[in-house]
């Protein structure tokens, strides 16, 4: 039985939402800092941006785990067994800053469903929105975009070479980085940690970066050649994965007033890019 003689009406999860509730801790948020090598925030001070991907993970036990490591589908996601998951990009807005040790709220609704056919096979495409609250105000605002795809051999360059840019950090990536940021995310996904899984089944040179890691050192990157800006609005598209073992660098350049492009890669190209807007 596939989805091709049997498909499925994807338009029964369009609007489904799903809430979460945590506490922004200071120990999680020492971890964190940890991983990326940081001090970490007081009681109080304001959450890094993009460290919300550290909070609100559901907990689901192992029997209900895909082969993938990741919760079975079909739940508040739609269905796509036999397919690969990827975080695919997205876009955050930032109205103002989630401050550690306080309760925050999640709310998670489902806005797009939608398959296409792609040069690669069939792609599912599936946008959630998530709406962050802490103290009855909408802090952060972003739409997520995850794309499941037919197992094919994951791209190796994008095409589209690196520029220099007017900052630059270079970033080795390392088993241990790869295992803490997925402990303090609590992701399940074995692309990041087991070798014979991603080298074997999924087709991988080596382990997979994660995407959000990604997004979240460019614009950290960005932040520190900028300490005087404020980010309002940050978007990252993923082009191709990065594994390990080479290193690669996040960079960017402004474009125009308020505005900059980054972007992450090596020498075989962009990985991801992305845009800010800051004042």
């Amino acid at each position: 039985m596939t989805a091709a003689t049997h498909p499925i009406d994807y338009s029964a999860w369009i609007g489904r939402t799903e809430e979460a509730w945590d506490v922004l801790s200071r120990n999680l948020v020492k971890r964190i800092a940890a991983t990326f090598g940081e001090t970490a925030p007081g009681h109080g001070e304001a959450l890094p941006h993009l460290w919300t991907w550290c909070f609100f993970q559901e907990p689901v036990a192992e029997a209900q785990l895909g082969q993938d490591g990741h919760p079975a589908r079909g739940g508040f996601l739609p269905p796509a067994e036999g397919r690969n998951r990827m975080w695919a990009g997205g876009r955050v807005e930032f109205f103002a800053p989630l401050k550690v040790g306080g309760e925050a709220h999640r709310l998670s609704t489902v806005l797009q469903v939608e398959e296409k056919q792609g040069r690669s096979g069939a792609l599912l495409f599936v946008t959630v929105r998530h709406d962050y609250r802490q103290d009855d105000r909408l802090c952060v605002r972003e739409e997520q975009d995850i794309v499941y795809r037919e197992p094919t051999p994951p791209k190796a360059g994008s095409g589209t070479p690196c520029e220099a840019g007017q900052w630059s950090e270079t970033v080795t990536p390392t088993p241990t980085l790869l295992f803490r940021y997925s402990a303090v995310t609590f992701n399940g996904h074995r692309i990041h940690y087991d070798q014979p899984y991603v080298t074997g089944t999924e087709g991988y040179p080596d382990l997979v970066v994660h995407g959000p890691l990604i997004a979240t050192l460019n614009l950290r990157a960005f932040v520190r050649a900028h300490p005087d800006k404020r980010v309002r609005h940050f978007a990252y598209r993923g082009l191709r994965p990065l594994t390990l073992p080479t290193p690669f660098q996040v960079s960017g350049r402004l474009d125009a007033a308020g505005q900059a492009r980054l972007w992450a890669g090596n020498a075989d190209g962009i990985a991801q890019s992305a845009e800010v807007t800051f004042d």
